[in-house]
């Protein structure tokens, strides 16, 4: 089913007889929904675009790449970095904007300007028994009433369709530049990137790459100021090793994690304590890793069916199972009372458990 208006997405539900396994572009499907294909790529187009008023509303069928053209050619951009899953999950499909908000897709500037969550102000959806709902509005003095905007971000599709959404949007960045400091092992590097992180120079981005021992620190805005920052940043982690400076880093690999494109073992997302990203590294050493967002956010590429869960132990955090079949859940499992309190949530929304069931298997 491909809807064209959201009146008949609202129709499709209410029809429905069974599950419906909802998709925008389908480079983030992840779990085991299953039921008939729910499609929203119809709901498609940018309806309001006023750059003077930093605010965006698009269908959410509409492609990422479009959103972020419209937005590139009156230099602005959504603040959260959204990723593309394309190549990790080896689907083709172009990403939409209410793939990404279902998802909460955000990047490596995650640390700095806040999630997907934080930037959406306004949501249209249509629940599981076809009811039309709209929450928040189209420009940020208007978000009032309960908070379903943050609750439909990152709900996978379990709550209800998107069929419309509204962010908030930032200006575009003069200059980029990254500090780069080489040879550390993971505990140096997550101290090295607490360190940026806590200093005043605003870093919009914080990676380490194991395997080549690379540690980037992100540095964005005006020209000299990225300049004099840069420059600060390297004397401030001279202490840790060899620091030197790149105005070309390219982090689209970072933010999309497509270094772990083709392969053919399971890929997880892991979110700890920076601090505790370290141990993470240890349990699974011998596996491809990158970390992320000072060190709390890890990608890793196990063997096929490997016990991830079961290797990090006592280790607090998630793990999210992206590409392959996995051990367990796809989702981490939620602690009894949390379950139970997401399992109502669902409820209400979607009465016949008909919205990607089994997603959350």
């Amino acid at each position: 089913m491909r809807p064209d208006t959201e009146a008949e997405l609202s129709a499709a539900i209410k029809e429905a007889r069974g599950p419906l396994r909802i998709i925008g572009g389908g480079t983030r499907s992840i779990g085991r929904a299953q039921g008939d294909f729910l499609s929203t790529a119809g709901l498609s187009g940018i309806s309001l675009y006023e750059p003077g008023a930093l605010t965006i509303v698009a269908g959410a069928g509409t492609p990422l790449a479009e959103v972020e053209a419209a937005l590139t050619a009156e230099n602005q951009r959504l603040p959260f970095e959204p990723p593309q899953m394309g190549a990790l999950t080896g689907k083709t499909g172009a990403s939409t904007i209410g793939g990404v908000v279902a998802a909460n897709a955000s990047g490596p500037r995650r640390i700095q300007a806040g999630a997907c969550r934080d930037s959406l102000i306004g949501v249209r959806f249509v629940d599981g028994r076809g009811d039309i709902i709209k929450n928040g509005g189209r420009v940020m003095k208007n978000v009032t009433g309960y908070d379903l905007v943050k609750l439909l971000a990152g709900s996978q599709g379990s709550l209800g369709v998107i069929s419309e959404v509204a962010f908030k949007v930032l200006p575009g960045v003069e200059a980029t530049a990254t500090v780069v400091v080489h040879g550390l092992d993971d505990q140096s590097a997550v101290e090295a990137m607490s360190t940026a992180l806590g200093s005043p120079y605003e870093v919009s981005g914080a990676a380490h790459d194991p395997a080549r021992q690379t540690t980037m620190l992100r540095l964005e805005g005006f020209a000299e100021s990225v300049a004099y920052r840069s420059k600060k940043l390297q004397e401030t982690l001279k202490r840790f090793g060899d620091v030197s400076a790149d105005v070309n880093a390219d982090w689209t690999a970072i933010r999309d994690a497509s270094m772990f494109a083709g392969g053919s073992g399971d890929v997880w997302r892991i979110s700890v304590k920076p601090s505790d990203g370290p141990s993470v590294g240890a349990a699974l050493d011998g596996c491809k890793i990158i970390y992320d967002w000072g060190g709390g956010l890890i990608w890793a590429e196990v063997p096929s069916a490997f016990d991830l869960r079961g290797v990090m132990g006592g280790i607090k955090g998630h793990a999210t199972l992206v590409r392959g079949q996995g051990c367990g859940p796809v989702f981490h499992p939620e602690p009894a009372p949390v379950a139970a309190l997401s399992k109502g949530v669902r409820r209400q929304f979607d009465p016949r458990g008909i919205l990607n069931a089994g997603i959350m298997d």
